[in-house]
C-alpha cells in the first residue's frame, strides 16, 4: 500500500484547517493510501515532517495551509534522494502557488483533486541556501508585508496585507538597490523588487502573464517609483497584465539574480519574512512533482 503524509497548519483558513482533515484522509484512503497526519506547532515543523516523509519513502505529501506552510513543506524536499509527489489543499490568505497550477481554492474541491492521476513538474526557486515556491520581494513594501501578524491574517484575510501596504505607500520609502542578472547590473532607488516563478503574486494572476511554472526562469520587476498617486497607475497596469510596460517598472527574466544594498533591506519570501539583503536567487527547473486537477 502507498503511503501519504498530511502536513497541516492549524492556524490556516481562519483556523478552520482541522475541519478538513477527515475529508482528506477519506479521499486518500479511497485512492489506496495509508495515511499519517502531522500538525505543525511552530516554525520549521512542516520542513521537518516533509524531511521525514522523504527519508521514510512516502509516496505523497499533502500540505494543508497557505503559501507559508507550502514554502516550509517544499524546503523539506530540498536535496533529498527520494522526493514524494506533492498535494495541496490551499487554505491561506492568498494561495499564489495553487492559483498558478489551477488547483481549486475551495478546500472541498481541492481535496477531491488529491485523487487525480495527473501530476505536473514544477520549477523551484533557490534563495541563498533555501528553496521558495513562488515569489521573493525586497524593499520597504516587502518588509511592511512581512510585519502582518498571523492573528491579522486569520481575522482579516487579504485585507491584512492591504492595510499594511497602504500604510507603506503613504511613507514612500525607497532604498538604493544593486541588482545583477546574467552579466548586467542595475543600480538605483526602489521601494520594491519582485522575482516571481509563476504568474500569480499577491493574488494577482496577471503580474507576469507570460510566466510558466516550468519555464526555468525568474520573472523580475524593479519598481522605480511607488508614491501614492503613481501607485494607482501601477495598480491598473497590474490588473491589466501589462505591469512590465509601465514607465516606472523595469522587467526582465533571468536564471540567476543577486540583489544587494548598503541599507538593511528586508525581504518577503512566499508571503513570510525572509532574510535581509544581500540575496542570491536561482532556479531549479522542474524540480518537484505536484498533483493537479484532471483536464
Amino acid at each position: 500500500m502507498q503511503q501519504a503524509m498530511i502536513i497541516m497548519n492549524p492556524s490556516s483558513g481562519k483556523a478552520e484547517a482541522r475541519d478538513y482533515i477527515r475529508a482528506v484522509e477519506e479521499v486518500l484512503q479511497g485512492a489506496g493510501y495509508q495515511v499519517a497526519v502531522h500538525e505543525t506547532a511552530g516554525e520549521g515543523d512542516a520542513t521537518a515532517f516533509c524531511n521525514q516523509a522523504c527519508c521514510e519513502g512516502y509516496d505523497l505529501v499533502v500540505a494543508i495551509g497557505g503559501d507559508g506552510t507550502l514554502h516550509e513543506t517544499m524546503n523539506g524536499l530540498a536535496g533529498q534522494q527520494h522526493r514524494p509527489k506533492l498535494g495541496i489543499v490551499p487554505m491561506g490568505t492568498v494561495n499564489d502557488f495553487a492559483r498558478a497550477l489551477q488547483i481549486p481554492l475551495n478546500p472541498e474541491e481541492a481535496i477531491q483533486t488529491l485523487s487525480s492521476p495527473h501530476t505536473q513538474r514544477v520549477d523551484m526557486g533557490r534563495l541563498n541556501d533555501r528553496l521558495f515556491a513562488n515569489v521573493v520581494a525586497a524593499g520597504s513594501l516587502a518588509g511592511s508585508l512581512s510585519s502582518v501578524t498571523t492573528e491579522d491574517k486569520t481575522r482579516l484575510g487579504f485585507l491584512a496585507y492591504l492595510k499594511e501596504g497602504i500604510k507603506e505607500l503613504a511613507s514612500n520609502t525607497a532604498h538604493t538597490l544593486t541588482i545583477t542578472h546574467d552579466g548586467e547590473v542595475w543600480e538605483g532607488s526602489s521601494p520594491l523588487f519582485i522575482a516571481a516563478l509563476t504568474n500569480s503574486v499577491g493574488g494577482f494572476e496577471k503580474l507576469a502573464p507570460n510566466a510558466a511554472v516550468d519555464d526555468g526562469l525568474l520573472h523580475c520587476f524593479i519598481v522605480k517609483d511607488l508614491h501614492l498617486l503613481n501607485s494607482v497607475t501601477v495598480s491598473i497596469s497590474l490588473l491589466l497584465g501589462n505591469l512590465r510596460n509601465h514607465k516606472d517598472v523595469i522587467y526582465f527574466t533571468a536564471k540567476e539574480v543577486s540583489v544587494r544594498s548598503a541599507d538593511p533591506v528586508q525581504t518577503n519570501v512566499d508571503g513570510e519574512e525572509g532574510p535581509l539583503l544581500p540575496i542570491r536567487l536561482s532556479t531549479l527547473p522542474r524540480h518537484i512533482q505536484v498533483v493537479v486537477p484532471e483536464d
